[in-house]
């Protein structure tokens, strides 16, 4: 339990940048998506079918919302966001799920490999003129990431990274890129709320076209990413129950204004490899976001 908690304290300080990220990409204000990150992040804790797997906003759903959010705005993809986990349930109904053992362990792996190639290519832009003391903190975290667990496994060593190199900056007074640059964080917990529009089949042909690309890449990406979490931990999982929770996760994001995610391959491995076994991890990372982003805001902006 303990190590689970730490591994969600971990997630959590990862998720609140990706999160303002994921939202700009869409085109959408940043607490958009970090209210998603903290509802998708709590509910499928209790209703997906793999413990220790995070799922939250994520980049290849924000690219698919662009469209609907530029001509119909945010009501309209708070609709789609509901109706996309509607799907998501009935395809776990239906038991698609379980077509996800005819997908080869070469192709796992080629999705692995690309998505990490992706998520570093995306970083390289970060780098141009940045200076010299954005390049040395990078070399430091590397080094506390991968020398560290050398010598010590009892805290994980992102975590430390994260603490030691925050210190350092505010400390010294380095002039580096913050989260607060990113956008601008919330101040309230989310609500509930019914998406202001015309609930007839006009809106039904609007936001369709869009539910359905979503619904299918948010169960291919959260099914995919649930067999390797199945091979990190040497555990099974259910994955017609995984759809029908990524779901209702979804269905709960649309309705507190969030927008739709689906699981994340990078966070639940830096989970696992952080301790974070049970569904313990998923739940406190969705919550210490919160916590984070309403109670802590001004601190975590100078990260």
């Amino acid at each position: 339990m303990p190590r689970d908690l730490i591994a969600g304290v971990v997630v959590a300080l990862a998720l609140i940048p990706e999160a303002i990220a994921f939202s700009i990409i869409a085109g959408l204000d940043p607490q958009v998506g970090l209210y998603a990150s903290f509802c998708i992040a709590v509910v499928i804790a209790f209703s997906g079918g793999r413990p220790g797997m995070i799922s939250a906003a994520t980049g290849a759903m924000a690219l698919l919302m662009v469209t609907l959010v530029r001509e119909h705005g945010l009501e309209y993809l708070l609709a789609a966001t509901i109706l996309t986990g509607i799907l998501q349930i009935l395809a776990g109904f239906l038991k698609l799920g379980n077509l996800l053992r005819f997908v080869s362990k070469s192709v796992m792996t080629g999705f692995v490999n690309a998505l990490a190639i992706l998520i570093f290519m995306a970083q390289l832009p970060e780098f141009a003129g940045a200076g010299v003391t954005m390049y040395a903190m990078v070399a430091g975290g590397l080094a506390i990431i991968y020398i560290l667990p050398r010598f010590t496994r009892a805290v994980p060593s992102p975590l430390i990274c994260i603490v030691v190199l925050t210190i350092a900056s505010i400390v010294a007074g380095m002039d580096l890129r913050t989260v607060s640059d990113m956008g601008q964080l919330p101040s309230t917990v989310p609500v509930f709320l019914i998406p202001d529009i015309p609930w007839n089949l006009e809106t039904l042909m609007i936001i369709l076209p869009y539910a359905i690309p979503l619904t299918i890449v948010g169960l291919l990406e959260s099914l995919m990413t649930a067999q390797i979490v199945d091979d990190f931990t040497d555990t099974p999982s259910p994955k017609n129950r995984e759809c029908a929770g990524q779901g209702i996760a979804n269905v709960v994001s649309g309705f507190f204004g969030g927008m739709a995610g689906c699981a994340m391959i990078g966070q639940s491995v830096i989970n696992v490899k952080s301790g974070g076994r049970g569904r313990l991890s998923c739940f406190a990372a969705g919550v210490f976001l919160l916590i984070m982003i309403v109670v802590l805001g001004d601190w975590v902006g100078k990260n």
